[in-house]
């Protein structure tokens, strides 16, 4: 309940920042962007399944995004390249898909940690194609026909992140509390009982990852079409580890935590490493052992707790004036 109230206040604000404080923008239109691969990091985890290999499909949509444009020519349109990289994660979410659906728990993550790192390895090695380590130059696209300055164009971007950004929080919610949703959840619980009932896990689990697998592609393109670049860092291992790592952060139980957790991420990254040097990975490592010992439902789930519990106070004392009032009278 108290998300149903957060939330909204949230995207009125990111809609109104510009206005405000527009050098902002930036550092929140990545925030957007990165918190699409964490929502489908989040959907897997309904199923009690982890991914240490989604940074693949982040790749997948920056690199798509950066080969479609060079081949339309000056860059190309956005909504071009984000609706082929939406198609190239698709096939590329059921190609590894049909494999890692197979296996559960350390199994699944590994075997997701494979791939990737066979495509960050393809990434660098085909040096003529992709750039190499030096990585893939990505021209600044027209915006729904528009050829717009730089300032222009990020704001563009960062109204279209958000939009993209709330639609997805929406879709997986509802997603979730479909019978698909319901069936994932139940894969974590009994997954036996699941085929009792005439369901197949792997098929459902299937239709998630491929879910999960467009939205880190989409957050792949935004963030490669807003930064001008694509490298094979895009794959690395590590770079799926933060999206984990986020996922735990903002809550992996709700969907909105996708968005907390990647902004206190980027956050503490960005302040970190302005005041602290290179140990800005010790501070990120403080803060998640703290959310694991002091709130492992993480930001989100510590807020709802908090809600229901100062809620649960209010009703204790509304029943305890109602029942004197009785006793008066």
């Amino acid at each position: 309940m108290i998300m149903r109230i957060i939330f909204p206040a949230l995207v009125l604000l990111a809609a109104i920042n510009p206005l405000f404080f527009p050098q902002w923008d930036a550092f929140l239109t990545i925030v957007f962007a990165k918190a699409l691969p964490v929502i489908g990091i989040i959907l897997l985890l309904q199923a009690g399944q982890v991914s240490f290999g989604h940074a693949m499909f982040f790749a997948v949509g920056a690199y798509c995004a950066g080969f479609v444009g060079r081949w339309m020519g000056g860059g190309g349109e956005i909504v071009i390249l984000l609706v082929a990289a939406l198609g190239a994660s698709v096939v590329a979410g059921l190609f590894v898909g049909i494999f890692v659906v197979r296996y559960r728990y350390i199994f699944f993550a590994m075997l997701n940690l494979a791939f990737s790192m066979v495509l960050f390895s393809l990434l660098e090695k085909f040096i003529h194609i992709t750039g190499g380590s030096d990585g893939f130059r990505i021209a600044r696209p027209t915006f729904f026909g528009q050829q717009l300055s730089r300032s222009d164009f990020e704001l563009g971007v960062y109204y279209l992140a958000l939009v993209l950004l709330v639609v997805s929080i929406y879709g997986v919610w509802r997603l979730l509390d479909s019978p698909i949703g319901h069936a994932l959840k139940a894969i974590k619980t009994n997954e036996t009982r699941v085929e009792y009932l005439g369901i197949s896990p792997r098929r459902t689990l299937l239709i998630g990852y491929v879910v999960s697998a467009v939205l880190a592609g989409v957050g792949g393109a935004m963030v490669g079409v807003f930064q001008g670049i694509a490298t094979p860092d895009y794959a690395y291992w590590t770079r799926s580890g933060e999206f984990v790592f986020v996922a735990i952060l903002g809550g992996a139980g709700h969907v909105t935590g996708a968005l907390a957790g990647s902004y206190v991420f980027e956050f503490i990254r960005v302040t970190a490493a302005a005041y602290l040097g290179d140990t800005w990975q010790l501070t990120l490592g403080v803060v998640l052992l703290g959310i694991i010992l002091f709130a492992p439902s993480g930001i989100v789930g510590s807020l709802i707790k908090l809600g229901n519990r100062v809620r649960g106070v209010k009703e204790k004392r509304s029943q305890s004036s109602i029942g004197k009032a009785g006793e008066i009278a």
